[in-house]
């Protein structure tokens, strides 16, 4: 039996074991669905269900790989005819996964060979591979507690940072769900949002991300020699700024240097800033000074450059174009991943402040949904490297190209799902 055959099997169990675990979403009959089958890596679309047992009939029969339901709602989301579903909205989709920004664990994990030349590194390939300028590459891509713990704790500085006090949205309008591998996603069902245009969605991104900033409209300016800065009574941005830059002055000369230096400022005047810091503070904490912003050697440019940094500390590393899309499908909540096995697990605010994936002590919402201390697997490695993999408290790995393993039934259906094992 293939790799792939397998893995379709087990999902198939899975699904008819649990089926009255697939949730119904709201507006489901409106919502295109799209499934991702084992024997190709095409997704299916314009499929559309009426009634939850019919979809759960399906995903029972054929045991995808990978299952999506649209952001959207449709008068008929199974149309072929993008034109002719009859768009009735758009909710807000918000992506964050590991995979598209910088975390140092990726330094350890996460490897990379480029298609042309076959040279291979580690964490995130350049854009273009430097041996011979290629810029394709293949990702072998890992989870751990530390990349997963910076994506959820980005989700939640979305919602309390940002959307609910900034947006207005109600926490009853977030559904909130763990992806199964990298990452996370919101879900907003709000009306005034799913009216939003693809322009309209991409502002919010923009304000979300921290691109795009206007200082001058926050009230940063220059008037006769003198720059005048920010000021915290201003809401939104302009006090997140003001906030951020308090405790960076407040906080070690270290932070500072830091961040200057990520910013190309020269010694001189990253020096210039770390002794004027006290001065500084007392101009943006104190009421009665008139906000005078003046350090030697930052000029009106200067200052732009360092908010710039500042924004780009408080700002959410997002996924945009699944923001800005009005036609995205995202994954069905209480599916399977089908490059790990694990669980699409939908949770509460209040339920993520606690959530660990790799070792939830919850049983509704362990993600894991494979573990088994008492079924393993002999497996034949066939990747280069297979870092460690640290899962439900134990460790595994790291493995060669040939090791022959025996593994806990979850660790291998992960490795299988990534393709990286055969099975013996």
């Amino acid at each position: 039996m293939s790799e792939n055959a397998y893995l379709q099997r087990l999902f198939q169990r899975y699904y008819s074991e649990k089926r009255e675990d697939i949730p119904k979403v709201n507006s489901f009959e409106k919502r295109e669905f799209g499934f991702i089958p084992w024997n190709k890596q095409i997704m299916i679309r314009h499929l559309a269900f009426r009634e939850l047992g019919d979809l759960r009939e399906k995903l029972a029969l054929e045991g995808p790989r990978h299952v999506y339901s649209s952001g959207t709602l449709y008068e008929e989301p199974d149309h072929l005819d993008m034109n002719q579903k009859g768009y009735n909205g758009c909710d807000l989709i918000i992506d964050i996964d590991v995979d598209h920004f910088f975390t140092p664990c990726k330094e350890h994990h996460d490897t990379w060979s480029c298609k042309e030349c076959g040279l291979t590194g580690k964490g995130m390939p350049d854009k273009k591979c430097k041996k011979c300028g290629n810029n394709k590459f293949k990702n072998v891509a890992w989870v751990c507690d530390k990349c997963l713990e910076i994506a959820k704790q980005s989700i939640v500085r979305l919602a309390h940072d940002f959307l609910l006090p900034d947006f207005g949205i109600q926490e009853s309008e977030l559904n909130i769900a763990f992806s199964g591998h990298r990452g996370y996603h919101i879900k907003i069902e709000n009306e005034k949002m799913r009216s939003l245009s693809s322009d309209g969605r991409r502002e919010i991104a923009d304000y979300l991300s921290g691109n795009n900033i206007s200082y001058e409209i926050l009230g940063f300016k220059s008037k006769s020699n003198n720059i005048y800065g920010l000021r915290r009574e201003n809401i939104g941005w302009s006090q997140k700024i003001m906030d951020k830059i308090e405790d960076l002055l407040k906080g070690p000369s270290s932070d500072i240097e830091h961040l200057l230096e990520k910013l190309n400022f020269s010694k001189n005047k990253i020096e210039s800033f770390k002794n004027s810091k006290d001065v500084f503070l007392h101009i943006i904490t104190s009421k009665n000074t008139q906000n005078i912003w003046a350090i030697e050697g930052y000029s009106h440019n200067g200052w732009i450059t360092f908010l710039n940094g500042i924004a780009k500390e408080i700002g959410i590393e997002i996924d945009e174009p699944v923001t800005i899309d009005i036609h995205r499908l995202i994954r069905y909540p209480g599916t399977l991943h089908g490059k790990t096995g694990f669980k699409v697990q939908e949770l509460t605010l209040k339920e993520l402040d606690f959530f660990t994936p790799l070792d939830e002590p919850k049983k509704n919402l362990d993600p894991i949904v494979f573990y088994g201390k008492n079924v393993n697997l002999k497996l034949k490695i066939i990747d280069n490297v297979i870092p460690t993999i640290k899962i439900k408290g134990e460790t595994f790995g790291p493995y060669k190209e040939g090791d022959i393993i025996e593994v806990p039934n979850h660790v291998a259906v992960m490795l299988l799902s990534k393709e990286v094992a055969t099975l013996l």
